[in-house]
């Protein structure tokens, strides 16, 4: 009897340790791994989508072979977002919040963003 209790206070305090650790220590773990690389993806990820929509945008407006080559180009740049959606959803499974990687994302704009029409520009999309 005595064994199994102490088998059970074992058990107990290794699954505590293990809740804190996931909770409290794998987010901070993960922001230091990943944030840079986060930010890198972010920013190639917007400007291929920003690309892709003025892109179609020139289709619409006028279909021409080249107006389509282009819209080809950008569509297969989208793929440049797979790598960042794949590092959202790790660092998300590390115990970041959607509010997490929001924050890392403005800090990622804020250090860009040297002024503010800089900072209108990386928000604005043109067609």
């Amino acid at each position: 009897m005595k064994r199994l209790l102490v088998t059970a206070n074992i058990l107990a305090a290794f699954v505590v340790i293990s809740w804190g650790a996931h909770r409290y220590v794998a987010p901070p773990v993960a922001i230091l791994l990943f944030q840079d690389q986060y930010k890198e993806l972010m920013f190639q990820c917007d400007h291929v989508m920003r690309e892709h929509f003025i892109a179609k945008q020139m289709v619409l407006a006028k279909a021409t072979e080249a107006t389509v080559r282009n819209l080809d180009a950008a569509e297969i740049g989208l793929t440049a977002c797979h790598g960042y959606e794949k590092l959202r959803k790790k660092m998300i499974s590390w115990g970041l919040s959607e509010n997490d990687l929001a924050s890392i994302g403005l800090e990622a704009i804020e250090e860009r963003a040297t002024d503010i029409r800089k900072f209108v520009e990386i928000h604005e999309i043109r067609y």
